[in-house]
């Protein structure tokens, strides 16, 4: 197996037994779906974004996004206003309440990946974190070269 098989072989069966289910809001301890949460992370208190562009950039359709958004506004985490340009148009916020959800959440559950590192011997943990740590250091090193290199569409594809 290559080392690019092996990652791809790898990272999805340590997402599915780490990755957190549910999201809490820290201060209600209301309980929001990943999908919720994930939502919440697409948004700014400042920077409107519109509901469609919303629905297409997650996959769902506008009826769908309005639904959970309007499950979201009613616990407070956002908030839909009409564009003052263009009536027909509805935009989306974050509120305070969304920014404490979104800045809480975390992709993998502290307590599942306690669980996996302690099913290793303390010798292989070592190992596995050293690796994590390397791999991520490489991760970082590959997002500065791609800001730092302008390139076209075309030229990633192909790399």
């Amino acid at each position: 197996m290559s080392d690019v098989e092996t990652v791809l072989s790898a990272y999805p069966r340590i997402y599915f037994a780490c990755h957190a289910r549910h999201v809490r809001d820290p201060h209600s301890d209301t309980v929001l779906s990943a999908h919720q949460a994930s939502i919440l992370s697409h948004l700014d208190s400042l920077d409107p974004t519109m509901v469609g562009e919303l629905a297409d950039h997650m996959g769902v359709t506008p009826s769908t996004m309005s639904l959970t958004l309007k499950r979201l506004e009613r616990h407070g985490y956002v908030m839909r206003t009409r564009d003052p340009s263009d009536r027909r148009v509805t935009n989306v916020r974050l509120t305070e309440a969304g920014e404490r959800v979104r800045d809480a959440q975390t992709v993998l559950d502290p307590e599942r990946v306690h669980r996996v590192l302690h099913l290793m011997s303390p010798y292989d943990r070592a190992d596995a974190l050293r690796g994590l740590v390397l791999l991520a250091e490489a991760a970082d090193a590959a997002i500065r070269q791609r800001r730092s290199t302008p390139s076209s569409p075309a030229a990633e594809a192909t790399s």
